[in-house]
Formats: structure tokens, sequence, C-alpha cells
């Protein structure tokens, strides 16, 4: 039972509900692995919301937010009508910001999907080091203490 949260909101730095729908299933009446990175998405665009900015605020300032790349390990599968959260933690490795994401089932606080995503920021078409999100991760981090 080493997959268990017992309170999934003390241990992420953001934290989202969500619910199945019968669309995201396969012919095997489960959720669709694609599904998966559309709801660790979904958990970073509400974020990027709490902390007040958006994909489209930034992308009219000429500041875009790009996957790198996307590793997903698949624990057990979520059906229609589930309860999920999505729960995201986050930290630097130079230029990316690497979020570390689980997707929790709420019946029973067991993990159905971890991922590791890495996001990197491009201004006017160049690479950054970060610096828009780093400003942004600071006021929600001094905000948290």
């Amino acid at each position: 039972m080493n997959n268990i949260h017992l309170i999934p909101n003390e241990k992420y730095a953001f934290l989202i509900e969500m619910k199945v729908r019968d669309y995201e299933c396969d012919l095997q009446k489960v959720v669709n692995n694609a599904n998966y990175q559309r709801y660790m998405e979904h958990a970073r665009h509400e974020f990027l919301l709490s902390l007040g900015d958006s994909f489209a605020e930034m992308n009219q300032q000429g500041v875009d937010t790009m996957v790198a790349k996307v590793i997903i390990s698949y624990k057990q599968p979520l059906r229609s009508g589930d309860r999920f959260w999505v729960g995201l933690n986050y930290h630097k490795e130079g230029a990316r910001l690497v979020f570390l994401e689980d997707v929790i089932k709420m019946e029973d606080h067991s993990i159905a999907a971890t991922g590791e995503v890495h996001t990197v920021v491009v201004k006017d078409g160049v690479l950054t080091r970060g610096e828009y999100i780093d400003e942004l991760l600071s006021v929600f981090e001094s905000k948290s203490l």
C-alpha cells in the first residue's frame, strides 16, 4: 500500500479535482492512455491560472511554455465516472521547469499514473533560462511560506 496518499493536498504544490468522461475511455472501458497526458496538461494550465497568468496572456507577450519531454508510468486504470485528483510539484533543472504529476483516484487515494513533464520557455522564438516562470513561481512560493 505504498501508493496511498492520506491527504493529497499536503503533498502537492497544486491539486485539482477531475472526473473521467465516457468519451475518454477506449474499447477496454478504461481511460485511453493519451488522456492521462491531457489531465496533466490541464493541471499545469490551472496551476498557471492560480499564479495569476495564462498561456494566452503569455503568448500575447511573446512568451511560450513548451513541453520538451514527457514520461508517464501507468499504475492502474481509471474508468468512466471515476473522480480523481491531479497533484503536481515542480523543480528547476537548468533552463527547464520539471513537473512531477500524480493522477490519484479519489476512491482510495491510490495512484493511477505518474508523470514527469519537462518544459522550456521561449520568448520571441528564442529559448530562455525561464526567468518569466521563475518570477511567477517566486510570488507563489513567497505566499506559500
